[in-house]
């Protein structure tokens, strides 16, 4: 079976989902958005690849919101309906955080920044945790989305919604592929000035990701064993 992986920027890699893809036997190609050269300056031209011959699709976050037309609407227009045509096509889709706004808007439901942001390790409440767990889940986003129509929402915490289902597509609003090197990535391409914004401080963040990490991996596994069988009928 062969993935397409979607990284929207060069620091954010797939880490543990890519890991288990590729332990689950799928081939794996990556495309990138933006790249280093043009992370200040991101509303680049990009063409989408056809995806007739991938079996999944996983479109995975970005440091910009799948709402800001403005900032990025040159590949985040065709993006939308790339992610709209590959669902129709009844390709599955693993949409992570960014991915997960982008599969919300392209079928007719809104992405908007939040009224407050989610930045660290977090618990959310499931309806399915054998599909999506309580977590705890790593979040670095200020937005949310409301459900396209025919959507099934499964997670959600006091803040945003975090998961849902749509046919043998799957959206999710926080970051199971993430591990501490992408977070030191992360910090170093600014995100630690958002970390001090909000209060908190980047240095335990990473002490505490270096040791949440291994249980992370395991839940991120489970959350991607299952998409494929339940959710994608890959399995």
């Amino acid at each position: 079976m062969r993935a397409l992986l979607v990284q929207h920027d060069h620091v954010t890699a797939s880490g543990p989902v890519g890991d288990r893809l590729r332990e689950r036997g799928f081939e794996i190609d990556e495309i990138m958005v933006v790249t280093e050269e043009n992370f200040e300056n991101p509303n680049v031209n990009f063409e989408f690849p056809d995806v007739s011959g991938y079996d999944l699709v996983v479109p995975m976050g970005a440091p910009w919101g799948a709402w800001d037309d403005g900032c990025i609407g040159n590949w985040l227009t065709p993006e939308l309906e790339w992610v709209r045509s590959t669902i129709e096509a009844d390709i599955p889709v693993l949409g992570i955080c960014f991915g997960g706004q982008l599969i919300a808007r392209a079928l007719g439901g809104t992405v908007a920044r939040g009224a407050q942001s989610e930045i660290g390790w977090k618990t959310i409440y499931s309806d399915d945790t054998s599909l999506v767990s309580n977590g705890p889940w790593f979040q670095f986003h200020y937005d949310q989305w409301t459900m396209p129509e025919g959507a099934v929402e499964i997670a959600r915490n006091p803040i945003a919604p975090q998961a849902f289902t749509y046919g043998r597509s799957l959206a999710v609003q926080f970051h199971p592929e993430l591990n501490s090197a992408i977070l030191e990535g992360w910090l170093d391409q600014g995100g630690i000035n958002e970390v001090i914004a909000s209060g908190q401080n980047p240095e335990i963040m990473i002490a505490q990701t270096r040791d949440e990490e291994g249980r992370a991996a395991e839940r991120t596994a489970a959350l991607v064993d299952a998409f494929l069988e339940r959710v994608a009928k890959l399995g």
